[in-house]
């Protein structure tokens, strides 16, 4: 169960390998707290790259940031902005609904305030 009463959107950003810092400051711009960034490879259709015959599998970041519902598309739009997603070969961004959260510290002691 929530342990608090707020609805929250995960905004899911993966972008090439030394691009996270632009997808965390386009967010916090934005309105959000932060982020936390995984690294992964890369599998799509523009990702299989060659070099000397051997195959590249290019590094990626994902990006998820956990915001209150009524700043995420505020935050995904300035994500976008910043980082020109809209472009090809720049990444990709999705906003996912979360159903439970539990952990938020700080929005815990806020409302014991």
């Amino acid at each position: 169960m929530s342990q608090d009463s707020d609805k929250y959107k995960l905004i899911v950003t993966i972008v090439d390998k030394g691009s996270c810092s632009k997808v965390v400051e386009a967010s916090k711009k934005a309105g959000a707290e932060g982020g936390t960034i995984i690294y992964g490879r890369g599998t799509g259709i523009h990702e299989n790259q060659k070099l000397f015959s051997l195959l590249i599998e290019p590094e990626k970041e994902i990006v998820l940031t956990l915001i209150s519902e009524d700043k995420a598309e505020k935050v995904m739009q300035s994500i976008i902005d910043e980082t020109k997603l809209n472009e090809p070969g720049k990444g990709i961004a999705f906003i996912l609904n979360v159903e439970e959260t539990s952990g938020i510290a700080h929005k815990i002691r806020e409302k014991h305030s």
